[in-house]
């Protein structure tokens, strides 16, 4: 766990990050919450980063929503206003967590490309087969298939995601049945999501997560201040993309509506 603070912070920011990165590609996100008088607390989630045990694998998917209760612990420790920004199967994290964990002191919510559904799910044979592996040798690991290219259209942050020695290209059968299951119960019980301020960032040219699943999803949630910005022409890392200003703009014109 790292912690970006200030001399006299208004609130803490959680970040959770996506699949195959780590906390540290959100130094430029953390020193802008910094800016604007927010202390930011975040991690690498198990299997990724500096993290200990296998890269790209999970036992199952609630090990993230442990890890992401500790961050939450810490932040709560000062008494401000804590708010929870998840990026892709971050953002799945942080659903899954306020579903199912303590969403005590909760001010909002910032979803970046949740990710609740696929581009480009896997064929069928591949999802049977993988259905199968993950019970038989459930570390057996495969490409994950995505790609600097896609993410993003920023070709500074591409290279530094190529020659990041902390990615994780290859994911575990076990990783992407617990991802499928996560998915799945997020989108069949959006009642069970807490009545908390939310703003959804979602890539307009998105091509990782299924933008409709996302959209779906926050159409059913119960939040009675709830908004959904779709960012025309933009990969699917927002806060990565040559218009990223303007993307956390809008994230802080959110904040600040919700903490003075």
């Amino acid at each position: 766990m790292w912690k970006w603070e200030v001399a006299e912070p208004r609130g803490v920011i959680v970040v959770v990050h996506g699949a195959g990165e780590h906390h540290a590609r959100y130094q430029w996100l953390a020193e802008k919450w910094n800016e604007h008088g927010f202390d930011v607390v975040m991690g690498d989630l198990p299997g990724q980063g500096k993290t200990r045990g296998r890269r790209g694998h999970i036992q199952s998917f609630n090990q993230y929503l442990d890890t992401v209760e500790e961050w939450l612990e810490e932040a709560r420790t000062k008494g401000l206003p804590v708010f929870l920004l998840g990026h892709s199967m971050g953002g799945l994290v942080v659903i899954r967590t306020l579903m199912e964990r303590n969403a005590a002191l909760i001010k909002g919510v910032l979803l970046s490309s949740p990710c609740l559904g696929l581009s480009h799910p896997p064929a069928k044979t591949k999802d049977l087969a993988s259905k199968l592996i993950h019970r038989i040798v459930p570390t057996f690991s495969t490409t994950s298939g995505v790609r600097s290219e896609l993410a993003t259209r920023n070709e500074e942050i591409r290279e530094l995601y190529l020659r990041d020695e902390l990615r994780v290209t290859k994911v575990s059968a076990r990783w992407y049945q617990e991802l499928t299951k996560a998915m799945r119960v997020a989108l069949r019980y959006p009642e069970k999501f807490p009545n908390v301020p939310v703003l959804v960032l979602q890539s307009g040219d998105d091509h990782l997560v299924n933008k409709l699943e996302v959209r779906a999803w926050f159409d059913e949630i119960s939040s009675t201040e709830k908004f959904y910005k779709e960012w025309e022409g933009l990969y699917h890392e927002v806060f990565n993309e040559p218009e990223r200003d303007d993307v956390f703009r809008y994230a802080i014109g959110f904040v600040n509506l919700l903490v003075p």
